[in-house]
């Protein structure tokens, strides 16, 4: 029996898939990848044919993914974050339909200000494909929870990861500082909030009114990840990507009140305990998750697929 179970067989997880193994002679060389992400981020272009075009990118190459990713500009400055607690009840009842209760608002109160440093932040989250090189080149074994069988997703190469813990986010950022020679990090709770809502305070990166054409949420009707930077008019002020929808996103902090604002221990922490905060929504929950100032977390089950992005405090070279 002991041979049995230790056969090759049984190991749950294959090796790594080689990302060159895929791609189809006869298309790549009919297809120009630089044409094909110029399509991925044409708002003018239908959803349908943006993202067909990243499905094709993922199996040639994505040229957006490159060594040192790229990032946006944040000046610094004081931030005005955070969300006036004569708010609450306005937006709890706006997003009663689909179940928000007041609690889950309150976390964002109340509304305070924040002096950031210059910063940069990832123009999009961290990819399958980048993560899949994180671990190849560290030898980690723990994969993905949304990599189906442990498999690494190639036709999904240019999507953003999910289902990893804030750990292995910090670690990828490790690794990255070592393979670069530039300091990478998670982004602070603050950092993300101002990249994502600008100087205007938006409720969402791209204005006051939630709108499903621009974001992947559960409204929109995908339901599954999408290449990154596929819905270019929800783009932040500072023009980043996918900061409401697709995947949520872990950040530098752990969930606690802000200042002079209630400690709210509602079913999250009742589940988890103390957790690190998650920002942005996915495709898998309502668009109130997508909402600049929503602070979130990471539920236990596959309803709260979350990623992470990159920032620096050092102009990228």
């Amino acid at each position: 029996m002991a041979e049995v179970a230790a056969s090759p067989h049984f190991v749950e997880h294959a090796a790594l898939a080689e990302p060159g193994r895929v791609p189809p002679a006869a298309v790549s060389s009919r297809l120009d990848p630089a044409d094909l992400a110029r399509v991925v981020e044409d708002a003018q272009v239908p959803l349908a044919d943006r993202l067909a075009a990243g499905t094709v990118l993922a199996v040639l190459g994505d040229p957006r993914l490159t060594p040192v990713p790229a990032t946006c500009h944040v000046p610094g400055g004081t931030a005005e974050l955070g969300l006036d607690p004569a708010e609450v009840a306005r937006i709890t009842a706006a997003w009663a339909h689909v179940g928000v209760v007041a609690s889950w608002i309150e976390k964002e109160t109340p509304a305070h200000s924040v002096r950031l440093d210059d910063y940069w932040i990832c123009r999009y989250p961290v990819t399958n494909a980048e993560y899949r090189d994180f671990l190849a080149d560290t030898g980690r074994e723990h994969r993905p929870s949304t990599w189906h069988l442990g498999a690494y997703p190639w036709d999904r190469a240019n999507h953003p990861v999910a289902g990893i813990s804030p750990p292995e986010a910090d670690a990828y950022a490790a690794w990255l500082t070592r393979r670069t020679g530039h300091p990478w990090r998670l982004p602070t709770e603050a950092e993300w909030e101002y990249a994502a809502k600008g100087s205007d305070g938006r409720e969402f990166p791209w204005g006051g009114e939630f709108d499903p054409a621009r974001a992947n949420t559960r409204e929109t009707g995908v339901h599954t990840t999408t290449p990154v930077g596929a819905f270019p008019s929800g783009r932040s002020p500072f023009g980043v990507d996918d900061m409401a929808g697709n995947v949520e996103e872990f950040v530098a902090d752990r969930y606690a009140p802000y200042p002079g604002g209630p400690f709210v221990g509602d079913h999250l922490v009742q589940a988890v305990g103390d957790y690190r905060i998650a920002r942005g929504g996915s495709f898998s929950r309502f668009g109130d998750l997508a909402r600049t100032r929503r602070r979130h977390g990471a539920f236990p089950g596959p309803l709260y697929p979350v990623g992470f992005r990159l920032a620096t405090s050092e102009r990228p070279a």
